[in-house]
């Protein structure tokens, strides 16, 4: 069974059931500071977990459906093996205060066993077995009482059977799992080979998540005003049971991407167990480095960039030789998936560029005389601490790696490979540590919700939405100045200017920039009113307002209108005439990363 073909039998399955299906959100969660990237198919739910939202109002209904584009890093270093990768699709079912145990569990069966036919001798369930903070689950285990023999229901303590939330806060709740049997035999540790063994005999299938909780930054729990359902099944599992494969690569999500990469002479393939290993992680991060980009990331050390850069270039890391043709692998990668994604070949021209761009950028790094930087970096730490040495060469601290990784972009993979010695463990905390800033620093700015609203003045919030109001207006502007190409790549607004990111190939010249600034201000003098509108995304890509990012839309959005100038899709703020705003003014432009430009400007 095709990829494509479970799909469909997914979505139709529960939308005979009554779901209304939902499309994927983005991979970058523009309105959500407390995760960098999306990490599992109920994030764009949220607010209907929490209450802050009605699915009745927006969906007209309390059970949705979905398959989303997710991706994730926490294992990353098992990518590789037969069953883990970065980027995924997440196939969910939801409800919001409607269904809960009894039917999710006989939802999940009756799909299994009715839709695909999987032999069900090979499934096994675990549950939650409680702590002092939260009970055992035992009517989940009743649930599957009439499912499956006692013997394949299991309990599991928190770190197997408790899900979320998917940042530090957030809905979370006991889950149930359907584990997948691959061999039927337990491996040395006899009776005590069940779920979760590291053995390879098992497999995770499907999580079942009674969403009933919120987790507070005080790591307090306290119950949701309704009880809610979802569930994940990821479609590159799903495919190799289907399939028949004996690993997620084999399957046709991947296997004309690893033959391309096989194939390559940069690439260097001599079919042993390593280079297996190593194709494997290069089809995953090239994979991924696409879709990051497809969805408006960019390469950068802070960051979902600074993830994306990591990917690529660990990626790039498995090629023994340089000269990639890292086109045809985008190429390669749009094609599996273009007919469910169709954004990935709207954004093609972006994606190879950018990725060219990279690789150009990683190859200069690559020239460099690691040897040469490591004797600096022993010299300026001898010069500070007055003391010898103790260490070769070859073996250097994990602080000095991460600078190495940090300030040249040399991945520890490549460090590796040129016979450099580090503690792997220590490398990777300060990676975790430099991404905790990075997160923080997302969440004190305007754009990452960490200012409080509800303490402003109403003189300090006029002027915020004035500024948003102007964003919309650059936007616009530096589209008919410099073209269509430009596209929003993020944007900061605070109390004295505002910052706008966008793709552009090169520095702005001050003749165009005179012009972006003329055409901001001849609209602001024009009294142009702003009006909005209610419908449906579909509606209002159609009608030509522009929509970036996709990352939470609902069924039906808001299309703000600056008289016939500017069309966006947009949640607000915004004045009622451009008359309100002043006069505009750039004062800085600047490069933000390859391909990206930044300005700031100000309202005088």
């Amino acid at each position: 069974m095709t990829s494509e073909k479970i799909r469909k039998i997914f979505i139709h399955y529960y939308k005979k059931a009554g779901h209304i299906e939902v499309p994927s959100s983005s991979l970058w969660p523009q309105d959500d500071p407390s995760v960098l990237l999306t990490t599992a198919g109920m994030q764009q739910f949220k607010p209907f977990f929490l209450g802050a939202k009605n699915t009745q109002q927006i969906y007209n209904s309390q059970k949705l459906v979905s398959i989303q584009k997710c991706f994730r890093t926490s294992d990353i270093d098992q990518v590789g093996d037969n069953i883990h990768n970065t980027f995924f699709e997440m196939l969910g079912n939801f409800s919001f205060n409607l269904y809960f145990k009894n039917e999710a569990i006989k939802y999940a069966w009756i799909f299994l066993k009715s839709e695909l036919r999987i032999n069900l001798k090979k499934l096994w369930a675990t549950y939650y077995s409680g702590d002092s903070n939260s009970k055992k689950d035992i009517e989940t285990y009743n649930i599957w009482l009439k499912y499956l023999p006692k013997e394949k229901i299991i309990e599991f303590g928190k770190s197997e059977n408790w899900w979320g939330p998917p940042g530090k806060t957030g809905p979370c709740g006991p889950c149930s799992e359907i584990h997948y049997d691959f061999t039927g035999q337990p491996c040395e540790l006899k009776d005590k080979c069940l779920p979760n063994c590291r053995c390879g005999r098992f497999m995770e299938l499907w999580n079942l998540v009674f969403m009933q909780f919120n987790l507070d930054e005080k790591k307090k729990l306290t119950a949701l005003p309704t009880k809610n359902i979802d569930t994940g099944m990821g479609l590159e599992r799903l495919a190799l049971i289907l399939q028949k494969k004996e690993n997620i690569f084999a399957t046709d999500l991947f296997k004309p991407l690893l033959l391309q990469i096989k194939k390559d002479k940069q690439f260097g393939y001599l079919g042993t167990m390593e280079d297996d290993v190593r194709s494997k992680i290069a089809a995953d991060h090239l994979k991924g480095s696409v879709f990051l980009l497809a969805d408006g990331i960019s390469f950068s050390n802070k960051e979902q960039g600074y993830i994306l850069r990591r990917i690529f270039r660990r990626a790039l890391d498995q090629f023994i030789y340089n000269d990639i043709n890292v086109s045809e692998y985008a190429d390669c990668v749009i094609k599996i998936y273009q007919d469910q994604y169709h954004d990935l070949k709207t954004h093609e021209n972006t994606i190879k560029s950018q990725m060219a761009r990279e690789l150009i950028a990683y190859k200069k790094i690559l020239d460099l005389d690691v040897f040469q930087i490591v004797s600096k970096l022993k010299n300026i730490q001898l010069n500070n601490t007055k003391k010898e040495p103790q260490l070769s060469q070859q073996h250097i601290s994990a602080e000095e790696a991460f600078i190495l990784y940090s300030t040249y972009g040399i991945s520890s993979d490549r460090l590796h490979r040129k016979g450099f010695d580090f503690n792997q463990a220590e490398f990777d905390k300060k990676i975790a540590e430099h991404q905790h800033l990075s997160r923080a620093d997302v969440k004190s700015k305007f754009g990452g919700h960490g200012i409080n609203s509800s303490e402003w003045t109403a003189k300090e919030k006029n002027q915020i939405t004035k500024y948003h109001t102007a964003t919309h207006l650059l936007h616009q502007a530096l589209r008919e100045i410099l073209g269509n190409h430009v596209r929003q790549q993020g944007s900061d607004i605070n109390l004295e200017r505002l910052r706008f990111d966008f793709e552009h190939p090169g520095k702005i010249s001050e003749e165009e920039k005179n012009k972006i600034e003329n055409l901001v201000n001849k609209k602001i003098k024009e009294a142009l009113p702003i009006n909005c509108q209610n419908m449906t995304y579909t509606e209002a890509v159609k009608n030509g307002a522009l929509a970036f990012f996709k990352e939470k839309y609902p069924e039906k959005v808001k299309v703000y209108s600056i008289g016939d100038f500017s069309k966006e899709i947009c949640g607000g703020p915004h004045v009622k005439n451009t008359n309100e705003l002043g006069l505009f003014k750039i004062t800085t432009e600047k490069s933000s990363s390859a391909g990206i430009r930044r300005i700031k400007a100000i309202l005088q």
